[in-house]
């Protein structure tokens, strides 16, 4: 049998790790909900975990790429993408501490959804019947999940389901904005994201302590490995992440994304953190159904 040509085999092979980069990343992301708690556990909000976090990420980023924040002086307007970025963490990382681990990643992965109105929005995209399609098909597993029993709507049940939504679209708008300002220098988008991360966290903390909603910092030593742990591993995420987007058409890279959801309903599922119901599976396939939809449109195989 002859062998590949060597040309095709490098491919496949950067094909593969791209892919495995993804996967990395989606892996992250599925099981960061453990640690958050773990250091909610040790005296750490998720809004002062996430602050902190991001602020060591920054720290890290301009320690080999001090040049970066150079960027800024003629994309000044990149603050937008630190602010939706901010919004997008603080929604997520707080909802996965403290709600159904499964119901809020669901809920968050309306983001294909949110996108179609935002890029009609921002970017002047106008929706196509496909695409109102999509929508239509999320907003119905959206309202199979929120309808709970004995409730006459399908409404937010708590603070964790008003976090993911908002992650979520703030997500879509973060994601509409790094193509609306694609001409900026990556890595200084880079650090328009983790240091608005940081920012928008730290500020939303200190609002929450003035509400006496969220209580002041006071990490434990035992929570100080985690916090770093979890740092490293959103450095490394993120780092796959743009490896593997860049060598990967969207369509895939948006389809491989989505096992983020089997990472985190497996890891909720072996410890405990999330109920499954046929509500939930059946609204949850629907929001699938619509991302897969999404990724493998005409457009997103470019």
């Amino acid at each position: 049998m002859a062998g590949l040509h060597p040309a095709r085999a490098a491919h496949g092979r950067t094909a593969a790790l791209a892919v495995g980069a993804l996967v990395l990343n989606a892996l992250v992301w599925g099981v960061s909900w453990w640690p958050f708690r773990q250091l909610q556990d040790h005296g750490l909000h998720p809004l002062w975990a996430t602050a902190l976090m991001y602020l060591l990420i920054v720290a890290g980023l301009l320690a080999v790429q001090f040049k970066a924040w150079r960027g800024f002086a003629a994309h000044p307007q990149l603050w937008l993408l630190g602010l939706a970025a901010g919004l997008t963490n603080i929604g997520f990382n707080w909802a996965v501490t403290v709600g159904d681990v499964v119901r809020v990643v669901l809920l968050f992965y309306l983001m294909p959804a949110w996108s179609v109105l935002v890029a009609w929005l921002l970017l002047g995209e106008k929706p196509t019947a496909a695409s109102l399609f999509r929508l239509l098909l999320a907003m119905s597993g959206v309202l199979i999940v929120l309808k709970a029993p004995g409730s006459a709507w399908p409404l937010p049940q708590g603070a964790a389901d008003w976090l993911a939504i908002a992650g979520g679209f703030s997500f879509a708008v973060t994601n509409c904005l790094l193509r609306k300002f694609a001409d900026a220098p990556g890595n200084t988008c880079m650090l328009a994201m983790f240091g608005g991360s940081g920012l928008m966290a730290t500020l939303a903390a200190l609002l929450g302590m003035s509400l006496q909603v969220v209580p002041g910092p006071a990490l434990q030593a035992a929570g100080i490995p985690v916090l770093l742990g979890l740092s490293l591993a959103f450095m490394a995420s993120n780092a796959a992440l743009q490896y593997g987007a860049a060598r990967l058409a969207a369509g895939a890279t948006a389809i491989v994304m989505l096992t983020e959801i089997l990472f985190a309903s497996g890891s909720a599922a072996a410890l405990g953190a999330a109920q499954f119901t046929p509500r939930i599976l059946l609204g949850g396939s629907l929001i699938v159904l619509a991302a897969v939809l999404a990724a493998t449109a005409p457009s997103a195989k470019e």
